[in-house]
């Protein structure tokens, strides 16, 4: 059954721009004052929405956080593939060029990376499978960028793309919640020599 047209948009359309409405409110609100210091209410009415029409687009808090952290690593993902992607062909190129702009892409906001790397962890187990699946993309990207250059034992690939996985939140966990903040070159040259050390000989 095709949704009754309101006001130029269906009923399918209306749904569409109160999820994005609501997405972006919580980018903002779920970085500051964080996961646990926004209700409902505050989302609501910061979209515009009714607290009615929140139910319409996702089942709750958690829902919600999982959508917009979901969001955020979908693009550093997509802005990631593609600097490795235009990278020259070496490992070391590559290594420049992915970390680089991961570093650089998640911290261009800091919304982007408190809400992927510090509210993530306080939002608790409701987001464990969605931070599992992410690290999951990131290790990856991290070994189809390594075997398609030097052939390792997949097990060990795995494991070192994890454990710099690791060390980049870390990194970037210090820049978030430091006063002042680690220079983002300093992180950048810190992440890389992190990558070259567990990946090249």
């Amino acid at each position: 059954m095709v949704g009754r047209e309101y006001r130029g948009m269906s009923a399918e359309q209306r749904l569409a721009d109160r999820r994005e409405r609501l997405i972006t409110a919580a980018y903002t609100l779920f970085a500051n004052p964080g996961f646990h210091g926004t209700t409902i209410e505050r989302l609501c009415a910061t979209a515009r929405i009714s607290n009615r029409a929140f139910y319409e687009c996702f089942s709750g808090r958690d829902d919600l956080m999982r959508a917009v952290y979901d969001r955020c690593v979908e693009e550093t993902l997509t802005s990631v593939s593609a600097a490795i992607a235009q990278a020259p062909p070496t490992l070391d190129d590559r290594i420049v060029a992915g970390i680089g702009e991961y570093v650089r892409f998640v911290t261009k906001d800091a919304r982007r990376a408190r809400v992927m790397h510090v509210e993530v962890r306080r939002a608790g187990d409701v987001l464990s499978g969605a931070r599992q699946r992410s690290v999951l993309a990131f290790s990856k990207v991290i070994e189809r960028t390594v075997d398609d250059v030097r052939h390792r034992p997949p097990l060990e690939s795995h494991l070192l793309a994890l454990g710099v996985i690791g060390a980049i939140t870390e990194l970037l966990i210090e820049w978030v919640l430091s006063d002042p903040a680690p220079p983002v070159d300093r992180l950048v040259a810190t992440a890389i020599h992190i990558f070259r050390s567990s990946f090249q000989p």
